[in-house]
């Protein structure tokens, strides 16, 4: 499984709406409220990265209220012993 984030710019006065219309998509795992010029943080999940080549222009950016997206892939993550 790989994962991707997805930090995105919402509409004014929309994030409630957005947030929880994305967070019906299949794939995304979280969404987190956040500071600085985006709006919110997604956490997505697929088996392979050419699946977020499909899900996220073809389901993700097509959520009403959607101004901009950046997508960071993930290749590695590290746990702290705990």
């Amino acid at each position: 499984m790989r994962f991707a984030f997805v930090l995105v710019k919402v509409e004014l006065g929309r994030l409630e709406e957005v947030a929880n219309a994305v967070m019906e998509i299949d794939g995304v795992s979280e969404v987190h409220s956040i500071t600085g010029p985006f709006d919110l943080l997604v956490k997505l999940y697929a088996p392979g990265y050419d699946d977020f080549g499909d899900l996220i222009p073809s389901r993700l950016q097509k959520v009403p209220g959607i101004r901009e997206t950046e997508t960071l892939l993930a290749f590695r993550a590290f746990q702290t012993k705990g």
